[in-house]
């Protein structure tokens, strides 16, 4: 086990006193499901964007047993434009799991809390420790940063061997007493100070022992992930549009991307759209228009979209049948989930509203 550097959890500790964030909306209750929803929203995404859509989520699914009784598509609504909606589908299960097998209690073993879906070790560590005070490192993004540079770790955190040396580095850090403090300050000193990009080494408490800040070197920690060129996938979207300006969506699969919102029919971009809504029972009433080509980033590959708006004479009843398709009212839309793209692209084309 690696001996901890000398006062380092002090330091930090004392500088989260005078320099952390104290009133973040989770930081107000305090409570495990409080914390951990918030812990959910903040992976991959920043404290910024996430607080309005933690406040609406609170104010919609205020306890675990509201989150696990809620329409999926509803929680998927609440969730729209945050991205990576795995951790939205995640978090309904975990609670519906806390309710069915822990009585609505949010477990307080970190081995229990471990097993929920979508909970790794650092994230339930988080949660036992901003809640209950309980010991237990924690490694996101940001500390890895801190605790690289501070060792001067080389290698990406990805690998297996920098990640057991970053986790031995938080472990000996973490300290008896006010773990809840230190656990927050360490990822407010890598969101604030410790950044990716020109860190605010005078502004850090642990900066005269930090082996990257002396050498000068901190851009070198944590090393970069391998570069890969990501692929690219093509697709057509349809919005067909009504006579009455309504829009045809479809419910994704529960699993891949986007899963489980709502979205436009897609086409291989070689399929002939007119012959799809013939398929399915749709009338073209005028010429397709072609809209501008938009192209989203994933984890592993890039999507390019070719959209095309189309005019139909009437909906059409076959694409009525079952409970995956809808007509969906631009002018007074529903709480529907969608992805970001498709949000955006359904203002885009947009109308105002006739005047009588």
């Amino acid at each position: 086990m690696t001996a901890p550097v000398r006062d380092f959890a002090a330091r930090i500790v004392a500088w989260f006193e005078r320099h952390g964030r104290h009133d973040l909306p989770w930081q107000r209750e305090r409570s495990p499901y409080a914390v951990w929803v918030s812990e959910i929203m903040l992976q991959q995404t920043q404290v910024a964007t996430v607080i309005p859509y933690y406040e609406r989520f609170m104010q919609r699914f205020p306890d675990v047993r509201a989150l696990a009784g809620a329409p999926q598509d509803e929680v998927l609504h609440h969730w729209s434009g945050l991205g990576y909606y795995a951790r939205a589908r995640n978090l309904q299960r975990a609670a519906q799991q806390v309710v069915d097998e822990h009585n609505g209690l949010f477990p307080q073993e970190i081995a229990a809390v471990e097993a929920l879906p979508g909970i790794g070790r650092s994230t339930a560590g988080a949660i036992l420790s901003l809640a209950l005070g309980q010991r237990h490192p924690i490694l996101d993004g940001n500390v890895k940063r801190v605790l690289a540079r501070h060792a001067a770790v080389p290698g990406w955190p990805g690998e297996t061997a920098v990640l057991r040396r970053l986790w031995e580095l938080a472990e000996a850090h973490t300290p008896q007493q006010r773990v809840g403090d230190y656990n927050q300050a360490m990822m407010d000193l890598g969101s604030g100070v410790c950044t990716r990009s020109a860190p605010r080494c005078d502004a850090c408490p642990v900066a005269t022992d930090c082996a990257a800040s002396r050498q000068g070197t901190q851009a070198d920690f944590p090393g970069r992930r391998p570069k890969k060129a990501l692929p690219v996938r093509e697709v057509r979207m349809l919005l067909l549009r009504d006579p009455h300006g309504r829009v045809l969506l479809e419910q994704r699969p529960p699993q891949g991307i986007w899963g489980g919102l709502w979205g436009l029919p897609e086409l291989d971009p070689e399929q002939d759209p007119g012959l799809w809504c013939a398929q399915n029972g749709l009338v073209i009433a005028g010429p397709a228009r072609e809209l501008p080509p938009r192209r989203h980033s994933f984890t592993h590959f890039h999507l390019h979209i070719l959209a095309q708006e189309i005019p139909l004479a009437e909906p059409g009843c076959r694409v009525m049948d079952g409970e995956q398709r809808v007509w969906y009212n631009l002018r007074h839309p529903d709480a529907r989930g969608l992805a970001a793209p498709i949000a955006r692209l359904l203002r885009e084309v947009e109308q105002p509203e006739e005047s009588p």
